[in-house]
């Protein structure tokens, strides 16, 4: 993704936002920013991830590269910058303060993880421990019992890798011959998914389920870079302070489902997750989570539900309170930041946060 469209000679997407960043940071100014918005303000930051691979952007890489949040290296040095220079608390932390009328900490920040990727077992909750940090991984419990990867990375790896030269689609408009290049085909895979989503949820899934049987590119037999973590793993990482929380089911944007389906998912979400880990689930995080992905009815039945908080993928902070509890921003953090865009981010985010194009979740 870019912010601008300026390019460097590395080929990472540099905008004005980044080139601004690293200005402040070489200035000095981050700290007083920091500082400034320490005094003058109490409300939330909440970091948004997804994954954490060795590398930001791993050579042949078939399945959504957007969802790389950071490499390992980078997202040590982030976890690092938080742990120094802010105040990181967790959902329980935060959900015990507001109901007992206390303000948060100053420069308070959550560290959150959606969908529930492998590597986050594998690559970032090791990164954390070491750190002493937590962090809350929302995980869709239909995927962690079938060891299924995400219908929506499963789309992006099809359309890279089938071996058909076009792809026609008339409900999306679409009417394709496929790029030769791995670069090309990601593009075009990220044009499908943006129309996809406009689509109610059955009509999503009708469409990836097609395309599986028309390509013979089933999920039963996916490769491992695009596997959930396992419950044994989501067990250990509770056992050692990680948070867990619902993303849905099976991963449909919730007010795209039919009613009665959207309330079954964030009961039976909450009632797996409950069963398979012990004690209570009290935040969810929406599917996707755009302004599309939840209305009115998806927030009372997540609060019919007993979930106490819960989290949108629209970006930005806001102070905690009946207004927000509900639908939560987040800060997106992308593989494109560098270390000086991400601090700046977290010292001004009204001017240096990421505007997600809202197709992750």
């Amino acid at each position: 993704m870019t912010d601008g469209g300026i390019s460097t000679h590395t080929g990472m997407p540099v905008g004005r936002r980044p080139l601004l960043a690293r200005w402040c940071h070489r200035a000095g100014m981050l700290p007083l920013l920091r500082g400034l918005r320490g005094l003058s303000r109490r409300d939330l930051r909440v970091l948004a991830y997804h994954r954490v691979l060795e590398s930001a952007d791993p050579p042949g890489f078939d399945f959504d590269v957007e969802l790389i949040s950071a490499s390992a290296e980078a997202f040590r040095r982030q976890m690092a910058y938080l742990r120094k220079h802010f105040s990181p608390v967790t959902f329980d932390e935060v959900l015990e303060r507001i109901e007992h009328g206390r303000s948060l900490p100053r420069n308070a920040v959550l560290v959150t993880f959606d969908d529930g990727y492998e590597d986050n077992y594998r690559v970032a909750y090791p990164i954390l421990r070491e750190l002493g940090m937590s962090a809350m991984f929302f995980v869709s419990t239909g995927h962690i019992d079938s060891g299924r990867p995400f219908a929506f990375d499963w789309l992006v790896h099809m359309v890279c890798r089938s071996a058909d030269g076009s792809l026609q689609l008339p409900e999306l408009g679409i009417d394709w011959t496929l790029g030769r290049k791995l670069e090309e085909r990601r593009a075009q895979a990220a044009t499908l998914l943006d129309r996809l989503k406009a689509l109610d949820a059955e009509a999503q899934n009708a469409l990836i389920a097609g395309l599986e049987e028309r390509w013979g590119m089933r999920r039963a037999g996916a490769p491992a870079d695009c596997r959930p973590m396992n419950w044994d793993q989501l067990r250990e990482m509770r056992a050692h302070g990680m948070e867990v929380g619902s993303h849905g089911v099976d991963h449909n944007m919730l007010s795209k489902l039919p009613y009665a389906r959207m309330v079954a998912e964030v009961v039976g979400s909450k009632r797996v997750l409950e069963r398979e880990l012990g004690g209570a689930v009290s935040v969810l995080s929406y599917p996707v989570g755009g302004p599309d992905a939840y209305d009115g009815d998806t927030i009372e039945a997540v609060r019919a539900a007993g979930y106490r908080m819960a989290c949108s993928y629209i970006g930005g902070v806001a102070a905690v309170g009946e207004s927000s509890r509900y639908a939560l921003p987040r800060l997106s953090v992308e593989r494109q930041m560098d270390q000086a865009w991400f601090e700046a981010m977290l010292a001004a985010p009204e001017v240096f946060a990421y505007s997600p194009r809202l197709r992750n979740g």
